[in-house]
């Protein structure tokens, strides 16, 4: 009875896909015919032509249509525009990367954004070839508190982290990944973060394996209590990520951030789950669900990573003493095209701290498969910078081949699709999980333009990307040269109705729009004070006996005789 049901409902839809009344006197601002059109969210799949007007789809039929611009997709999949949450590629070069990969959506939602309005305004200025989002960020935020060589003010994300990085070591000490906040320095923090949120952040980035040893459990909490604050989500790259040794094994740290969400009945998206523990991780997400909690994952499809030199995790103490690695066999310099040496170490943190390399890590490999196949895991490249060989920035029309970083900015759809092809992996799947699964999720936390997006149905907006099932693969690699190869079997991208990528070749148009919530009227930041918790947590002791140093070193919370 079930599968009769479930025929049924397929019947349904197909038909009323159908439904669709077009004469020959229809004209669209772009019409795709003969092609697959598959939609996650409704299963419907089947040969259709589909219109597009004013940025909208509002045909999908199979009688024949007209319009000012036509592409024949016969033999390809006419798919909701892939999403990615996790993209640090905020330049033009790096998003023309990012297009060849079916990408029609680019939001930096684990590293974040410093002075969020501004961020906004700079990319409406200057147009972007895809959609675009942020979160505020708690690494930045606290960079501009305990950080003020660094002199944050105009709008920063991880385009230009280097030079951020590179000042708030002036002093010799990165205060935002190493210092803990006080009180005063912590109400300092979140009053930044409450603005970015009241000037429609799309949620909280806390990339807090970047300063473990900087940011209390009680700084976290807060900063996850600011976004819930307008029921919006956390992206978090975990504090004990790459750790597998009890007490401080990776799952661990998700239970942090898994309490706090739960608590605070904030939306959660673990960013990159691709370590130690992650099928741990999975079943508590699904578990969730199951509750009704909004929480999700990302992966990504490469048994290596890439991060800024600068990251904590990478120095001599931690990385070598520590865990055991050695610079020579494990990090990849793609500019200098040579691993590092514990000499080249420490001369790039000296030179350039925020250059990014590539991490080795072999033991990713047999886990790669399973992702495939995990409901609610969504592809995110963790796209970087598109710099060349000098470091800096290329201008739009470099050469792929110029392109010096980790090969998940050009390749990682393309590298998903092959695989998931080579597993047998039903194609509705992956197409869920490169467009409609994010979409979902960010949609259920209120943002508008994400219940538009991740979908082929009649009237959301017109984000599409076209390919070919057979043959779309990803061709970039981790040899100088490679690094930027684009993927094939994606002919056509199309951004809010507009044709971005035709025939293979990007177009010269910006057609993206910003991904963000309504800015409001007043802030919501309510700044933490000692005899308020204790009002409001205690039966009223007299304060003159005692007292609670939320930020005392001798042990942060713990009360303290009244001296």
């Amino acid at each position: 009875m079930k599968k009769s049901l479930t025929f049924l409902f397929i019947f349904l839809v197909s038909f009323s896909y159908g439904q669709k009344k077009t004469t020959s006197n229809d004209s669209y601002d772009l019409v795709i015919l003969n092609g697959r059109v598959m939609d996650p969210e409704t299963m419907f799949d089947d040969i259709s032509n589909v219109g597009v007007k004013d940025g909208k789809i509002v045909a999908i039929t199979k009688s024949p249509i007209k319009g000012k611009e036509t592409i024949d997709a016969k033999g390809h999949v006419v798919a909701p525009g892939f999403i990615d949450t996790h993209y640090h590629a905020t330049d033009v070069f790096a998003s023309k990367m990012a297009l060849r990969d079916g990408v029609t959506t680019g939001m930096d939602l684990e590293a974040g954004s410093f002075n969020v309005k501004e961020w906004y305004a700079e990319k409406a200025k200057t147009g972007w070839q895809v959609n675009y989002g942020t979160n505020a960020s708690l690494l930045f935020n606290r960079m501009a508190v305990h950080d003020p060589d660094a002199e944050l003010s105009a709008p920063v994300d991880y385009s230009v982290i280097g030079i951020y990085a590179a000042k708030a070591l002036t002093d010799g000490v990165q205060g935002w990944a190493e210092t803990p906040s006080t009180v005063e320095q912590m109400n300092k923090v979140m009053a930044l973060m409450d603005e970015d949120l009241r000037q429609g952040a799309i949620g909280i980035a806390a990339p807090i394996a970047y300063m473990a040893k900087g940011i209390t459990s009680y700084e976290l909490f807060e900063g996850q209590r600011m976004g819930a604050n307008y029921g919006r989500m956390t992206s978090v790259h975990t504090r004990y990520h790459l750790l597998s040794e009890t007490p401080t094994e990776a799952p661990i740290a998700f239970d942090e951030m898994f309490t706090n969400s739960m608590l605070l009945n904030a939306p959660l998206l673990i960013a990159h789950n691709n370590d130690y523990g992650w099928w741990e991780i999975e079943e508590k997400l699904q578990m969730a669900r199951e509750k009704g909690l909004n929480m999700w994952s990302e992966y990504y499809p490469y048994a290596a990573g890439s991060t800024a030199i600068t990251a904590a995790f990478l120095s001599p103490s931690e990385w070598v003493e520590k865990r055991g690695y050695k610079y020579e066999e494990t990090i990849y310099d793609p500019i200098d095209d040579a691993y590092l040496t514990n000499e080249t170490y420490a001369a790039l943190m000296k030179k350039e701290p925020g250059r990014s390399v590539v991490v080795e890590f072999p033991y990713r490999k047999a886990w790669m498969n399973y992702w495939l196949s995990i409901p609610h895991m969504t592809i995110a490249s963790d796209a970087m910078a598109g710099v060349g060989e000098d470091g800096k920035l290329l201008p739009w029309d470099a050469d792929w081949s110029e392109y010096r970083g980790h090969p998940r900015t050009s390749g990682s759809r393309g590298a998903v699709f092959r695989m998931a092809r080579e597993q047998g992996v039903p194609l509705m799947f992956t197409i869920a999980q490169a467009s409609y699964w994010p979409a979902k999720h960010l949609g259920d936390t209120g943002l508008e333009a994400m219940k538009q997006r991740g979908r082929i149905q009649i009237g959301k907006i017109a984000d599409i990307t076209i390919f070919d099932p057979k043959t779309i693969t990803d061709n970039s690699g981790f040899k100088v040269g490679q690094h930027g190869i684009p993927t094939t079997g994606i002919p056509y991208v199309i951004v809010n109705g507009v044709t971005v990528v035709k025939n293979n070749e990007v177009l010269t148009v910006k057609p993206g729009k910003e991904i963000r919530f309504p800015v409001e009227a007043k802030g919501r930041f309510v700044p933490i004070e000692q005899n308020k918790w204790l009002n409001e947590h205690t039966i009223g002791l007299n304060p003159e006996l005692i007292e609670i140093h939320l930020d005392d070193d001798s042990g942060a919370g713990k009360p303290l005789p009244k001296k």
